[in-house]
């Protein structure tokens, strides 16, 4: 049985929710199992610190479990078209993981969830791909054979699953995405078993 890490950041429960769908693909696919971890907020008050556990769901990431992950789904809500901050912290702890290259050969895909249609999905998934090149880390993203990709009027790239909450979150994440979602979920692990 190979593990691979579904590690998000989500501040209002959408990226959450794709990370839940995306876990849902992955478990679809026999030999394979997902493990959840997210990333504590960060503060502007530098005296502010979170628990040392969560007080609800995942577990926070370890640098120990990009070792021992067979692949990575990494997820972020958009902010002004990057990743949210309190990931970029946690992926800017990596560089003894970069120099041993813990992560080099395994598959990896990306995420988001952001608050315009046009605010910046695409370029967040870009974003967060930079540092998954950097650790020699193969990208996987949806095919166009998936049709939903022709026919979303909400989320959904071939960079990867997305979704759009909608200004004030009210949105709820649609079926078509979270089928995205897992579909993404099913192909990294399918990836991620050849692989190991």
């Amino acid at each position: 049985m190979i593990e691979v890490l579904v590690l998000y950041y989500s501040r209002n429960g959408a990226t959450r929710r794709l990370a839940e769908a995306i876990a849902e693909g992955i478990a679809g696919v026999s030999g394979v199992e997902a493990r959840m971890r997210t990333v504590p907020a960060v503060s502007a008050v530098s005296e502010a610190t979170e628990p040392a556990i969560p007080t609800a769901g995942p577990p926070y990431v370890e640098l120990t479990d990009l070792s021992e992950c067979a692949g990575l789904a990494m997820g972020s809500p958009t902010r002004f078209g990057n990743m949210a901050a309190p990931l970029k912290y946690f992926i800017d702890q990596t560089g003894a993981q970069w120099m041993t290259g813990a992560l080099r050969g395994k598959p990896a895909c990306v995420f988001s969830s952001t608050g315009s249609l046009h605010g910046g999905q695409e370029t967040t998934l870009l974003s967060m791909m930079l540092p998954l090149l950097h650790h020699g880390m193969l990208l996987v993203g949806i095919p166009y054979s998936e049709a939903e990709l022709m026919t979303t009027s909400a989320g959904g790239t071939p960079y990867g699953a997305t979704h759009w909450a909608g200004a004030d979150g009210s949105h709820t994440v649609t079926a078509t995405e979270l089928h995205l979602a897992q579909v993404l979920g099913e192909r990294l692990a399918r990836v991620a078993l050849r692989l190991a």
